[in-house]
């Protein structure tokens, strides 16, 4: 199955003690799928999967399993640096969502690509029955490797393998993996900022954090590229830009983004360590910066 269209990377909603407050991922989920986005991406780097415990990656899962629907594709993240804890995530999710995932273990870093296809093979093993997806995330878990070669050894290894999350701006890279054996796997392209540029080589199906937020703005970009404005569809991916770059100067993408949901009614709470939870003054502030460059209109419902 091709996935297309975009897929929000979730956060993981909390109360304002730091427990996880999964009741309102119902919520969540009805006001993604009210704005068009077509899947989930549990438990990622958006999903602070690294401040979380294994018990609490299973509770986001088990809810988000409540929202499964032909409306909403659920991919779970269920990478971790111990293959012992990721087979155990992975059987999890085995019996709840549409797919998993995992990034390259990030603190003792793979160094070949043969070592990084038994990692995967060993994961996706747990959960024979769904499909696989490899998250390709080099500026956080270091794997400085190349995935076109990647994609000539794992589809070989492991039966379930579907595609990729490409969060990495090498577009030479993400363009041969997209042609690879004709366009046979799904790779999903996952850097925001750069997501006009993935349109002429291809792009169909996108993963991001600011999906979330301003999901209307990348369509129209979508819609004008195929349009032949590609004066207005820059101007627009300028306007994304700008919209990364005014939460994170107020204390961190991450964090102040994760709050910045509240907008939409969707109060995901504080955000866990080292990301910086902010007050409502902020959010003042940052929504007239966005008014003054004309983003408002695109900040969803």
């Amino acid at each position: 199955m091709k996935l297309e269209n975009l897929i929000a990377a979730t956060y993981a909603p909390m109360h304002q003690d730091g427990s996880l407050n999964t009741g309102i991922i119902v919520d969540y989920a009805e006001y993604l799928i009210g704005n068009k986005v077509s899947g989930v991406f549990m438990n990622g780097s958006t999903g602070d999967f690294v401040s979380l415990t294994t018990e609490e990656r299973k509770a986001i899962t088990t809810a988000w399993a409540q929202c499964k629907s032909d409306r909403l594709y659920l991919i779970d993240h269920v990478g971790d640096p111990s293959v012992k804890v990721a087979k155990e995530l992975a059987a999890h999710a085995a019996d709840k969502v549409d797919a998993i995932s995992v990034l390259a273990p990030y603190y003792f870093r793979l160094n070949s690509i043969e070592k990084l296809v038994a990692y995967c093979k060993e994961v996706a093993a747990a959960a024979p029955n769904l499909p696989f997806y490899y998250y390709h995330i080099p500026v956080l878990s270091g794997a400085e490797l190349n995935m076109r070669e990647f994609l000539e050894i794992a589809p070989k290894e492991i039966p379930t393998f579907e595609g990729i999350k490409f969060t990495n701006n090498n577009l030479i890279d993400y363009l041969h993996s997209m042609n690879f054996e004709g366009g046979k796997y799904n790779i999903l392209f996952g850097f925001d900022e750069v997501f006009l540029s993935s349109l002429p080589l291809g792009a169909k199906g996108w993963v991001g954090s600011t999906y979330n937020h301003i999901p209307s703005l990348y369509y129209k970009i979508k819609s004008l590229f195929e349009a032949g404005n590609m004066e207005e569809a820059a101007q627009l991916q300028t306007k994304a830009i700008r919209f990364v770059e005014i939460l994170n100067s107020k204390g961190g993408f991450n964090g102040v983004a994760k709050g910045f949901m509240k907008t939409y009614g969707i109060n995901c709470g504080p955000s866990r360590f080292p990301h910086a939870t902010v007050g409502e003054d902020v959010y003042k502030d940052i929504h007239k910066e966005l008014e003054d460059i004309g983003l408002s209109e695109y900040l969803g419902k």
